[in-house]
């Protein structure tokens, strides 16, 4: 199964992948990072999966989500009729829960259904009891701190630690198979209606949905990322998380396989101009919220990533017993970036609230002090090298974009005193911001090349350089930046996307080869808009859109060579990337200008 071929599902807790095949392949309970009970993705049928699909040959699949929802209709045309596979996960209650309704459309079909629970991503065989027969058919499985019910409108049949079902679907028959999560010392989860379940989730989405104020020939798209965004969302504490998935890979049978299931700082200014500028106020405050919560505390400590709920230690661990995506080992659950130094976070996290203040958002008593501490730590290390926005796993160096960024934070906090009656010692900070941008003009740019580059006296070019006319450091008519814009052009694209910089081991410490990266297409995309060069931006975010799968997501990158897409998936950062650059291309009032803070041409 291509990444491509999955459809998400989720209830703003955790999520699900759907495959066109109506298998469930990954599914995480009761969180985004908690261990998979379906693992299938990153490994085979042995691994826990839940398919329903008819079980003759197929003649044609099609699949949707029901408008303005995160419904998923799969439907399946086979020589005996159609039925369609509905999937969704109800709004949290007290339980996790999914639900898969079969309804028959035409004629009488023969499906099948392939039930194997595997707990801690695949490795744990549970404990399984069928249900009393006044509890109907289904089954219970326990494993150590976890239980999962499965109920069922037709008997089920165990084999070799599998459970199957056998039956027909009629024209206007419906049938309801439920799954329910919950602590295996507790009572059994109780039953659910799937029906009522169904109709008061959708209208949920639905109702959610009235809140866009995007509006427009791309409306389709935006639409489909918001309400990707807000499935990536971790209600409880306002979090996004990148991705619901782990150890996808940015190469097939490579080694680029990360965990994405945490909440990154980098992400931070572009996720909430996307929110606010969408409609969805409520959602930006909270993860403005999240992310003072987050980074409270010693600012040398300042990490840049952390859990759905702030949490720091999210140690990286191999998976030995999963072969990965298509062979792409090893699987790893945690992300060792945590511990990197990356200079570009303070810049993110101090725009991110600059953001948030210009647009009104309530004062956060905290938040204030929280950033003098932070830039009072920064003057102290700006000038050290680091890992980068990229996250290099080779030896640290003086990434030009992160310098950049460090001349974000400090410019951010002088707006603050100037423009909004923030107190704090101003003149000290001005000079600090000062010696960062003649540094960075100096030894982050080349004169050889007639480019910035990717660090410090280096001659390699990177998509972040993309970043430095969007947040107001250089204009685009600035004849550098203009040269570096047009060199990414030349030199770091393939098929006309971007890739965030040329692969080698001696770079990022890492077997060289991935995928184009979406964000970066779309931020080219915004530059070419800053230059002037609408039609042209325009035609690489038509590109950029035709990329979305049949039911809207994108990954986190793709490989033109196959066609194929690529990384953890569905990706925030590149749904968030779209959001912006759509508005971008259609409003008066475009993101790239807030936060740049200056007119496009």
């Amino acid at each position: 199964m291509k990444i491509e071929d999955y459809a998400l599902i989720g209830d703003c807790h955790s999520a699900a992948l759907v495959g066109r095949d109506g298998s469930i392949d990954w599914l995480c309970w009761p969180r985004f990072d908690s261990g998979a009970c379906f693992a299938a993705l990153l490994g085979g049928r042995e691994h826990g999966r839940w398919q329903i699909a008819p079980a003759g040959a197929l003649a044609s699949v099609r699949r949707r989500y029901r408008e303005d929802t995160l419904v998923l209709e799969t439907e399946f045309e086979t020589a005996e009729g159609a039925v369609t596979l509905v999937d969704f996960m109800p709004t949290r209650a007290e339980h996790c829960e999914l639900a898969r309704i079969v309804v028959g459309r035409r004629g009488r079909v023969r499906m099948g259904m392939e039930f194997i629970l595997r707990f801690d991503y695949g490795a744990s065989v549970p404990w399984v009891r069928r249900l009393e027969e006044a509890e109907g058919h289904g089954i219970r499985a326990v494993a150590g701190p976890e239980q999962v019910v499965l109920r069922s409108p037709v008997p089920l049949q165990a084999e070799n630690f599998t459970h199957i079902a056998r039956f027909e679907v009629a024209e206007g028959e419906r049938l309801a198979f439920t799954l329910s999560h919950g602590a295996s010392h507790l009572a059994m989860p109780k039953a659910f209606n799937a029906e009522r379940a169904l109709e008061a989730t959708a209208h949920g989405w639905q109702k959610w949905c009235e809140r866009c104020t995007v509006q427009g020939e791309w409306t389709p798209f935006v639409r489909r990322s918001v309400i990707t965004l807000k499935a990536l969302t971790y209600a409880p504490t306002g979090g996004l998380v990148a991705a619901p998935t782990t150890s996808l890979p940015e190469r097939i049978g490579g080694v680029r396989n990360w965990d994405y299931r945490f909440c990154w700082l980098r992400d931070a200014t572009l996720a909430l101009l996307a929110m606010m500028n969408a409609g969805y106020y409520e959602e930006a405050v909270a993860w403005r919220d999240w992310l003072v919560r987050a980074i409270a505390g010693s600012p040398q400590q300042m990490q840049i990533m952390y859990g759905l709920a702030g949490e720091r230690r999210i140690p990286e661990l191999i998976l030995d017993w999963l072969p990965g995506y298509e062979s792409s080992a090893p699987v790893r659950i945690g992300n060792a970036a945590a511990s990197q130094l990356q200079l570009d976070v303070y810049g993110e996290v101090m725009d991110a609230l600059h953001q948030g203040r210009k647009h009104g958002m309530p004062r956060h008593v905290a938040a204030w002090a929280l950033q003098q501490a932070l830039l009072e730590h920064l003057e102290t290390c700006w000038r050290d090298p680091d890992e980068g926005l990229w996250e290099v796993r080779g030896p640290r160096r003086h990434f030009t974009h992160s310098k950049v960024m460090c001349w974000v934070a400090f410019d951010r906090a002088i707006k603050a005193v100037e423009a909004q009656g923030r107190k704090g010692p101003v003149e000290r900070w001005r000079e600090v911001r000062d010696q960062i941008h003649a540094e960075v003009c100096e030894r982050g740019f080349s004169k050889a090349r007639g480019t910035f580059v990717q660090s410090y006296e280096s001659d390699e070019l990177d998509a972040s350089l993309l970043l430095i006319p969007t947040t107001g450091f250089l204009p685009c008519t600035d004849p550098r930046v203009r040269a570096t814009i047009e060199a990414i052009e030349r030199e770091l694209t393939e098929d006309g996307f971007v890739v965030r910089y040329r692969t080698r081991e001696a770079i990022d410490g890492l077997p060289p080869g991935e995928g184009v990266f979406l964000a970066c297409s779309f931020w080219l995309a915004d530059c070419l808009i800053l230059l002037g060069r609408h039609d042209e931006a325009r035609a690489l975010f038509e590109r950029l859109c035709h990329l979305t799968n049949d039911v809207g997501l994108l990954a986190e990158e793709y490989d033109p060579k196959s066609g194929r897409q690529l990384g953890n998936f569905p990706q925030a950062f590149s749904h968030v990337a779209l959001v912006n650059t759509a508005m971008n291309l259609s409003r008066e009032s475009k993101p790239v200008e807030q936060r740049a803070e200056k007119k496009a041409a």
